[in-house]
């Protein structure tokens, strides 16, 4: 996507996620929604991916991310992710980036059967309206649809249509670059209800191979009758080349479910 280091690994986003156990114990209901990001950010700083907040940075014009990655969430009763996923982002014009996943996906419930197969594929354009200035922070939208083709009975997917609509932004103080907002997420199915997501990220770059990010994030209830979640995460990208990135991270719930989360990416650049 860039010229130099890569942006800012991108940005895992956010579907609605919930326990895989729920697919073997209420027949017919939707299961655990992928969680999966990216996005790569200029030279002086990140963005997305391996992180679940977003910024609103796009992919240069006629530049290309890939992202060769996997993501797992495991609670006490199940596990779930993408092993892998594949990513791709296209500078389709200037400040706008479209954006296309396609996971394999697998889920397992304690005492139960491990399914793998396609998961729902998630596609999204990344419009930026306001550029960064020295006193004012850049801005812009991302929304996402998330396709219903994995199995919902297995696990693999959620057998809805999911959207999120959402707003961010992001600004720069040398080495330090910081991000955030959010979005809501339209959310059908059995048992479900339409809920907000907000996150904010503050990175720094450590020397011209890595630069280390923490973020917060908290979605409200995603089901009737249940509660709101607080998550953290930590990350690190490492830049091998001007085309080649690692990008890592690893979390866990704080307020609500008790979840640990753990992404890692190859990336490549052009």
């Amino acid at each position: 996507m860039t010229d130099g280091p890569v942006r800012d690994p991108g940005r895992p986003t956010l579907l609605p996620i919930r326990d895989v156990a729920l697919v073997f114990s209420r027949p017919g209901s939707s299961a655990f929604a992928l969680a999966i990001a990216i996005m790569l950010a200029p030279a002086a700083g990140y963005a997305g991916p391996p992180y679940v907040t977003d910024d609103p940075e796009p992919v240069k014009f006629r530049h290309w991310e890939f992202y060769l990655a996997t993501q797992h969430f495991v609670t006490r009763t199940a596990a779930s992710g993408s092993a892998p996923h594949i990513e791709v982002n296209y500078g389709a014009l200037p400040g706008l980036q479209l954006h296309v996943i396609a996971p394999l996906a697998y889920a397992h419930s304690s005492g139960g059967p491990t399914f793998y197969g396609v998961g729902d594929i998630e596609l999204g354009a990344k419009l930026r309206f306001i550029k960064e200035s020295a006193w004012r922070p850049m801005v812009g939208t991302f929304p996402q649809v998330e396709v219903p083709v994995g199995s919902a009975s297995k696990g693999l997917g959620t057998g809805h249509l999911h959207v999120l609509i959402p707003l961010w932004l992001q600004k720069s103080f040398g080495p330090w670059t910081t991000y955030g907002g959010g979005g809501y997420w339209l959310n059908p199915g059995e048992g479900n209800r339409n809920f907000w997501y907000v996150g904010w990220l503050i990175q720094r770059r450590l020397s011209d191979l890595a630069a280390l990010g923490t973020e917060v994030f908290y979605t409200t209830p995603d089901q009737i009758g249940g509660g709101a979640n607080l998550r953290f995460n930590v990350g690190l990208l490492l830049d091998l080349s001007a085309h080649h990135h690692l990008l890592l991270s690893a979390g866990r719930g704080i307020v609500g479910e008790s979840i640990f989360q753990g992404y890692a990416a190859y990336q490549l650049t052009l």
